[in-house]
């Protein structure tokens, strides 16, 4: 057995995953604000603490981190959402945890993950995404992660969409995560409905559930909704264009708004005529390991 961990933008999830592909048990805790300043040190002391115990009592045999950013031999050069530059972490944990650990980008964990459990197992090329601070991405060709070399690459968070657009924390302008992560939506939708950050994801999916045409905003949050689909239908169409994969596979967050989404977007994709060789229709899923996938996949 090993431990996976899932250190996402806003939160860090760890899970003890048998040779099946099976989370025995999981806990996990979401990074504040002000936990930020001092991430490393957040990051560090939750896992060396929450592993200790079931290290002993599961048996385990490695530990594999799934990160978003670019990771190097056990380095994450840069992780734009988590604020981190060439960061030791394997280096740093190793000190306390006397394991083989292992380091990857969190999106390519997710990609495989579902490539050998999930949404994307019966299909030979595939493309991954995962939505929810920013967008990660991975490509399977024939059952393999594209591999770029020293540098993973498949950073399609980063594809200009709007030139001089909005600014992303990683120096350039107009990347497509700034348009069409889910935090970009909910950020949007909160700054419409006039809620603060406080107000959860959860908390907006039931105000669109509702889909209230007496609600004050309720034009707006469509027009909205519409705009969302619109930016997400442009980065797509372009990696169907470059990759022609069988598949689409979308995890993060996005999965929970699924029933708000996924049709619209496969419509806008076909009816607006946007891929190359143009399909009667497109196979768009979404994970069905969930948030699992980052953590599972890290211990393969």
């Amino acid at each position: 057995m090993k431990i996976g961990i899932d250190l996402g933008g806003s939160h860090i999830a760890i899970g003890v995953v048998d040779n099946k592909g099976k989370i025995l048990e999981k806990v996990e805790k979401r990074i504040t604000a002000s936990e930020k300043n001092t991430i490393k040190k957040v990051i560090e002391d939750y896992i060396i603490e929450k592993t200790k115990n079931v290290i002993e009592q599961y048996k385990i045999t490695g530990m594999g981190i799934a990160i978003p950013g670019t990771v190097k031999e056990g380095i994450v050069v840069k992780s734009v959402n988590l604020g981190l530059k060439n960061y030791e972490i394997v280096k740093k944990l190793q000190k306390s945890i006397n394991l083989p650990i292992t380091i990857r980008n969190d999106a390519k964990c997710a990609a495989i993950a579902e490539n050998t459990y999930g949404s994307l197992k019966s299909y030979d090329r595939s493309i991954f995404l995962t939505l929810g601070t920013g967008i990660g991405g991975a490509t399977i060709i024939h059952n393999e992660l594209l591999d770029a070399g020293n540098l993973p690459g498949c950073e399609f968070g980063h594809m200009i969409i709007e030139r001089n657009g909005r600014e992303c924390k990683c120096g350039k302008k107009g990347c497509w995560e700034k348009y069409a992560s889910m935090k970009a939506f909910k950020d949007d939708l909160r700054n419409v409905l006039g809620l603060d950050e406080k107000t959860s994801g959860k908390e907006l999916l039931d105000i669109l559930r509702k889909n209230d045409k007496h609600h004050p905003k309720y034009l707006q949050m469509n027009k909205l909704v519409e705009q969302y689909i619109e930016y997400l239908s442009i980065g797509i169409s372009n990696l169907v264009n470059i990759f022609e994969p069988e598949a689409i596979g979308i995890g993060g967050s996005f999965v929970f708004y699924e029933e708000i989404f996924l049709e619209k977007l496969k419509k806008k994709i076909i009816e607006d005529k946007l891929l190359f060789n143009e399909r009667k229709e497109i196979i768009i899923q979404t994970a069905i390991l969930d948030n699992d996938a980052g953590i599972i996949g890290a211990t393969l």
